[in-house]
């Protein structure tokens, strides 16, 4: 590919254009990454790796209450440190960045460290020191960030996920705007890290889209919890004052809290990329319009991962970055499947989720056969912890395939990935119902649950 500076710049060093820079070394092309924050994007440095490291932290207020039950006095009442938990969170996410770099070294990748932008099909503008580097291919590969929302008088002391891993300070009041599965996931693990939770979102209840039982189920379990859940409301002003930060509410209620978490959700990060001069199509919420290679309009420019708001999610984008290397330059003709994709809401109890909700069946499907169990967890008998196990299987009535299976419980996100190969296969009821059982687990459930508990027709 003679005639470019290099055959592949991919703008943005996260998952996807991490694995795409790799793959496409491997084939012999010539590679330059530029990152304007971090090498590892954000589910390594903000998003999913710290997040589930604090859910880890924050399930151990329970665990040390529960263990009374099985006979554990523990000396003393245990205290939380913020500030160590941050710290320690700090250094394995820089571990992580450091293991990004030198993968991407050793594959022969060249990594800069600056905001680049499109000037046009085959050149970018790296705004560190304003070279221009020509390429046979651009990957664009930015993600998301945060939506700053609703635009209220006062936003600006709100903040986003970015931000709610570094605080200086614990929060001991936070207000939490959104009901988005980053809205419960920080409502979770702060309300069990001692914070005095409220939550406020526009819908009727959390997680829309999500199957209904599943909804139901977890919002039970965070009230319970003690977060205070407030549908159907939104901030309307935030306010700075000396104590803190006052928040006027949509109903006429005011709020005083540490810290305002606004997660209503991402938006695709192409602003100011250049995109629109360079003639890329983008979607009206600013995603980069591709086929099902990746490609945009723009013959030699790709784009992968959240940035293309297709399913926003860390191993998707894996797969598309993997998937647009091994066809660009490996000479395959690799599609990425999106259908039937796991999934998980990494609250306390957790959701594990692989296909289709019980509404979205009864809306496609003629007949639809519902098969749900609700049940104490084994664990939850000593501790005497008030919890349940929701477990559901959706299934097309007339061909007996397994549509959809959501868990709302303990390792739910664990139980789902390996229901995703099942599904994905094409699994039956009957298949679920001819596997032996593994007693005792919370999973055997998923094929002891016989009997029918609804049946729709259109």
């Amino acid at each position: 590919m003679a005639g470019f500076d290099v055959d592949l710049f991919v703008i943005g060093a996260g998952s996807g254009g991490v694995r795409a820079a790799r793959i496409a070394a491997g084939y012999g092309a010539r590679v330059m990454v530029a990152e304007e924050f971090r090498v590892g994007g954000t589910c390594v440095i903000r998003g999913c790796v710290p997040k589930k490291l604090y859910v880890y932290a924050s399930r151990f207020a329970e665990d040390f209450e529960d263990a009374a039950g099985y006979g554990w006095t523990l000396p003393s009442k245990p205290v939380f440190d913020w500030r160590k938990l941050v710290d320690a969170k700090e250094k394995e996410i820089t571990r992580l960045s450091a293991i990004y770099n030198t993968n991407l070294e050793k594959a022969g990748v060249q990594i800069v460290l600056s905001r680049a932008e499109v000037e046009n099909e085959h050149t970018v503008r790296l705004l560190a020191d304003g070279r221009r580097i020509t390429a046979k291919y651009i990957l664009v590969a930015t993600g998301g960030s945060p939506a700053l929302e609703p635009p209220i008088p006062g936003m600006e002391h709100a903040i986003s996920s970015n931000e709610i891993f570094d605080l200086k300070e614990f929060p001991k009041r936070l207000l939490v705007i959104g009901g988005g599965y980053i809205a419960v996931e920080f409502a979770s693990v702060f309300v069990r890290l001692g914070s005095a939770v409220t939550q406020v979102f526009r819908a009727d209840n959390v997680l829309r889209g999500f199957d209904g039982d599943m909804r139901v189920g977890l919002s039970d379990a965070m009230k319970h919890a003690g977060v205070d859940l407030r549908p159907g409301l939104l901030p309307s002003k935030i306010e700075k004052t000396a104590a803190g930060l006052r928040v006027s509410l949509s109903d006429g209620a005011m709020s005083e809290v540490d810290q305002v978490l606004a997660a209503t959700g991402r938006h695709a990060h192409t602003k100011g990329l250049g995109l629109e001069k360079a003639g890329v199509e983008l979607k009206a919420n600013g995603a980069v319009k591709v086929n099902w290679a990746s490609r945009s309009n723009i013959e030699s420019i790709y784009a992968v991962g959240d940035v293309t708001d297709r399913i926003n999610l860390t191993p998707v984008a894996i797969r598309e970055g993997h998937a647009f290397a091994d066809n660009v330059f490996g000479g395959k003709d690799i599609h990425v499947d999106h259908k039937d994709v796991a999934s998980a809401v990494f609250t306390t109890p957790e959701i594990g989720t692989v296909g289709i909700s019980e509404e979205e069946a009864r809306t496609n499907c003629d007949v639809v056969d519902i098969y749900k169990s609700s049940f104490r967890p084994m664990k939850a008998t000593l501790s005497g912890r008030n919890e349940r196990t929701i477990m559901k299987i959706v299934v097309n009535a007339k061909t007996d395939r397994v549509l959809g299976v959501h868990i709302l419980g303990h390792e739910a996100g664990e139980m789902a990935q390996l229901l995703g190969i099942a599904v994905k296969m094409g699994a039956k009821k009957a298949d679920f119902d001819g596997t032996m059982a593994l007693h005792p687990s919370a999973s055997e459930e998923l094929v002891t649950m016989r009997t029918r508990t609804a049946r729709y027709e259109r």
